[in-house]
C-alpha cells in the first residue's frame, strides 16, 4: 500500500490524534480493480480536491483508501449504541474507516470516511465490505437530501472495488466515499462514558464543542449548552424530515449525530402515498421507526446523551438528572415549532401568522390527505396550482373533493403564496421504484438511469421538461416496498 505523493492532498488526523482511546489505526482492504461509478465533482471542489485527479487511477486509490497522504492516520472509530432499543457497549466502525479531516471552502472542517472498506477489528460477524447497490442508494439519497436543504452527510464518490460480495446472491462491491461535519455520535458519547473516564468525556464534548457549537463554548454552563445545541439541531432536523415524508428506518443512538446531520441512509425511504404508520426496513418489524415514531424516537435517543454528558453538566447527581430534564422537555416544544413553521410554508401562509389560526386548517388538511393516502409530495406540489386557482390535481387526489372544497376556501382567504411553496414542497424526490432501477441497472453495469435520476433530484424544486417520470407516482405492479441495509 503507497502513501500519496500528490502533494495537494492533505488530511488532518485530528481525531485520530486526540481519541487514540476510541480510534484503531487501520487500513482499507486492497481493492483489486476499482474503477469510478460516480464522483460528486461539485463537492470535491468545495473540498478543494482537484477532480481530474480523483478520476485518475491514484485519485481512485484515495477514494477507497488504498493510498493516502503521508501525514493520514486511518483510523476505526469506536463507539456504543442502542440499536433497536437494545445496548450495545461496543460497536465502532466495522466497515468503515474516518481517513482524516479536510478544510471545506466554508471554512469549516470535514471528516472524509469510507464505507465497505473492509473488515475491522469492531466488525464482529460482518464481512466488511459493502454492495455496489447500497452504495449508490446512499449517494443518491444524502444527495437528495443536499439539494432539499436537509442537514446531512454528503457523498463524494463511489468506487466498485472488482471484487463480490455475497450477500443473497453474488455482487460486486464498492466503497462510498462519504463527507460530514463531523461523524460524533450519541453513541460516541455512550462509548466515552461507559469507559468511567471523565476526562475522556470531557475532551469529546470540548472536540464537539470546536467542531459544531463554538457559540455554545462561551455559556456559563458550557456543556448544558452543548447539550441544548445537539436538542435543537436534532428537532430542526427531523422536523424537516417529516416535512418531506422521509422515513430514515434506523435511527439507533449510533445514528444520531451530534452536528444534526443526517447519517447512514441504509433503510431509508421517501414515502409516497401518506402513512403515519409507513416503515421501510425489512428489519423493524414492530415500527420502532415508523414515519410517525421519528420525533418521538429523537427525544428517547437524546435522552441516552443526556445520560451520557450527566457526569459533566453539574457535580450533584440530583442537580444534574434536574438541569438535562428540563433541557430535554425542550425538544418537544422546539419540534412542534419547527414542524409548524414547515407546515405554514408548503401551504404558503405569510409569516406572522398566528398558530391558533393555522393550526386547525394543517390539522383538517393532514387528516385529508392521510385519510386518502395521497402520494405526500405530488399533492404538496399540486396544492401550489391550487393557490393559483387550479385546485383540480390536488382535488383529484383525495377521496373527499367536497370536503377539500370546503377546506380550501378558508385556506384561499389567507392568500397563499403560491411561488413561495414551489420554493419548498419539491417536484422530484428519489422515489422507491426510480432508486430500485438505477442500483438494478448500476449494478448491471449501466450507470445511465442513475444520471439522470440524479440530474433531477439535484434540484428537486424546479419543474422541467422531459422530467415527468421523474415526478410519477410507482406502478401499482412494484408493490410494498422494503430496503435493507446492505450487510
Amino acid at each position: 500500500m503507497s502513501d500519496i505523493a500528490h502533494s495537494t492532498v492533505t488530511f488532518d488526523g485530528r481525531f485520530a490524534r486526540e481519541f487514540k482511546e476510541m480510534a484503531m489505526p487501520w487500513r482499507a482492504q486492497e481493492a483489486p480493480d476499482p474503477h469510478l461509478l460516480v464522483l460528486n465533482e461539485h463537492l470535491a471542489t468545495e473540498l478543494g480536491l482537484d477532480p481530474a485527479f480523483l478520476r485518475s487511477p491514484e485519485g481512485l486509490r484515495l477514494l477507497i483508501g488504498n493510498a493516502i497522504p503521508g501525514e493520514s492516520s486511518p483510523v476505526a472509530q469506536a463507539y456504543a449504541g442502542h440499536q433497536f432499543g437494545w445496548y450495545a457497549p461496543r460497536l465502532g466502525d466495522g466497515r468503515a474507516l474516518l481517513l482524516g479531516e479536510i478544510g471545506h471552502a466554508d471554512g469549516q472542517l470535514r471528516d472524509i470516511h469510507l464505507k465497505g472498506s473492509g473488515r475491522t477489528p469492531f466488525a464482529r460477524n460482518g464481512d466488511g465490505q459493502a454492495a455496489v447497490g447500497p452504495m449508490l442508494r446512499e449517494y443518491i439519497v444524502s444527495e437528495s437530501m443536499h439539494a432539499l436543504n436537509i442537514p446531512t452527510t454528503r457523498s463524494l464518490a463511489v468506487v466498485a472495488t472488482g471484487r463480490s460480495v455475497q450477500r443473497e446472491t453474488l455482487l460486486p462491491g464498492a466503497v462510498l466515499t462519504r463527507v460530514a461535519s463531523s461523524h460524533l455520535r450519541v453513541g460516541s458519547f455512550q462509548y466515552a462514558r461507559a469507559t468511567g473516564d471523565v476526562g475522556l468525556l470531557r475532551r469529546l464534548a470540548e472536540y464537539a464543542l470546536t467542531r459544531h457549537y463554538r457559540v455554545a463554548a462561551d455559556a456559563e454552563n458550557r456543556y448544558l449548552a452543548l447539550f441544548q445545541a445537539v436538542i435543537s439541531a436534532q428537532a430542526s432536523l427531523v422536523a424537516r424530515w417529516m416535512l418531506v415524508g422521509f422515513v430514515h428506518g434506523v435511527m439507533n443512538t449510533d445514528n444520531m449525530t451530534i452536528s444534526g446531520e443526517t447519517l447512514d441512509f441504509g433503510p431509508c425511504a421517501f414515502m409516497e402515498g401518506f402513512d403515519p404508520a409507513a416503515v421501510y426496513s425489512s428489519i423493524d418489524e414492530t415500527g420502532r421507526y415508523a414515519y410517525r415514531n421519528q420525533p418521538v424516537v429523537a427525544e428517547w435517543n437524546l435522552a441516552r446523551l443526556a445520560e451520557s454528558l450527566l457526569p459533566l453538566l453539574h457535580d450533584d447527581q440530583e442537580q444534574a438528572v434536574e438541569l438535562a430534564m428540563e433541557a430535554l422537555r425542550g425538544f418537544r416544544r422546539q419540534y412542534s415549532e419547527a414542524w409548524s413553521a414547515g407546515m405554514k410554508a408548503k401551504l404558503g401562509f405569510r409569516e406572522g401568522l398566528d398558530d391558533e389560526v393555522t393550526s386547525p386548517l394543517v390539522d383538517e388538511l393532514v387528516a385529508l390527505v392521510q385519510e386518502s393516502r395521497a402520494d405526500y409530495t405530488t399533492f404538496f406540489r399540486h396544492l401550489g396550482q391550487a393557490a393559483r386557482g387550479q385546485a383540480e390535481p390536488a382535488r383529484g387526489q383525495l377521496l373527499n373533493p367536497a370536503g377539500f372544497d370546503a377546506w380550501a376556501r378558508r385556506w384561499r382567504a389567507f392568500a397563499p403564496d403560491a411561488d413561495a411553496m414551489d420554493r419548498v414542497n419539491p417536484v422530484y424526490i428519489p422515489r422507491n421504484h426510480l432508486v430500485e432501477e438505477a442500483l438494478a441497472a448500476a449494478t448491471g453495469g449501466n450507470t445511465g438511469p442513475l444520471e439522470r435520476l440524479m440530474d433531477a433530484v439535484a434540484s428537486p424544486f424546479d419543474e422541467r421538461p422531459g422530467l415527468e417520470h421523474y415526478a410519477d407516482a410507482a406502478p401499482e405492479s412494484f408493490g410494498p416496498y422494503r430496503t435493507f441495509c446492505g450487510t
